[in-house]
């Protein structure tokens, strides 16, 4: 017989306990045996795995509502609380989703999320509300030329509500750590504002210095906004400062910051 360490109660969103009930899922068992195609491929790893399912909930008044549940086994991530055993890298996102909520900085809404350990190991699950209305940053319509980016005017909406995301992250300091465009979703509300969302929490953090979370994520942003010219690069940042003409600290941050792009390169 399996043994199984005593589970904390699951958490579920109060808005979502009747819908899960609906779909009787709304227990650890019921979702983790549930057979839903794969939305990506499995991410399989040091003899453990995460897999994300898209899945559409029934309402009970009628209609449906699209989710994604994320499943893993043995995918830890080593903190000062847990440095031995570690915790499921989805707890620490679930943490984290939370903690954002909690500062008003928009994200997933979680909707169910409880680990056990089992003799198979480590298990998570964690389900969140699908961003319907949402497109990436890095999908065509957010490239240059795109629907949501074909004129100046809607360039610089995006801009402004990308760098008020990013104040929103770092004057609290909190460093995403992985701040790419694909972790990023808009929804224009019109053409001068977007609003945003920010995911993959996995690796978020409070650092101590605010100026280790400013550097690090507008590398990350800039390495990886690979369609932006350099014009668009520099436009940004200086949105991002609040400056038209950067002042000696500014510069000496873009400086840094394409040093170590350039570095990147070689």
């Amino acid at each position: 017989m399996e043994l199984v360490k005593t589970m904390v109660m699951p958490y579920i969103n109060d808005a979502w306990q009747e819908i899960l009930a609906f779909n009787e899922l709304d227990t650890f068992e019921s979702l983790w045996e549930l057979d839903a195609p794969w939305f990506e491929e499995k991410n399989q790893r040091r003899g453990g795995w995460s897999g994300v399912s898209r899945i559409d909930l029934l309402l009970p008044r009628g209609g449906s509502v699209g989710v994604f549940l994320k499943r893993q086994e043995n995918h830890r991530k080593r903190t000062l609380t847990y440095p031995l055993r570690g915790r499921a890298t989805f707890a620490v996102e679930f943490d984290n989703i939370q903690r954002f909520e909690k500062l008003g900085i928009n994200t997933l809404e979680p909707i169910f999320f409880a680990d056990r350990r089992q003799r198979a190991g480590l298990q998570a699950i964690l389900m969140t509300c699908e961003l319907a209305g949402f497109n990436a940053l890095s999908s065509e319509e957010f490239q240059p030329g795109g629907r949501f980016l074909n004129t100046p005017e809607k360039k610089l909406a995006v801009f402004k509500s990308l760098a008020g995301l990013m104040h929103q992250m770092h004057d609290k300091n909190i460093k995403h750590d992985c701040f790419y465009l694909k972790h990023v979703f808009a929804m224009p509300v019109n053409n001068t504002s977007m609003e945003l969302k920010v995911i993959d929490l996995e690796k978020a953090k409070k650092v101590l210095y605010k100026g280790n979370a400013v550097f690090r994520d507008l590398y990350s942003l800039l390495r990886h906004a690979q369609e932006w010219t350099d014009e668009d690069k520099l436009t940004f940042f200086k949105i991002y400062r609040g400056e038209e003409q950067l002042s000696a600290q500014s510069l000496k941050l873009w400086r840094s910051i394409n040093r170590k792009l350039e570095t990147h390169k070689l």
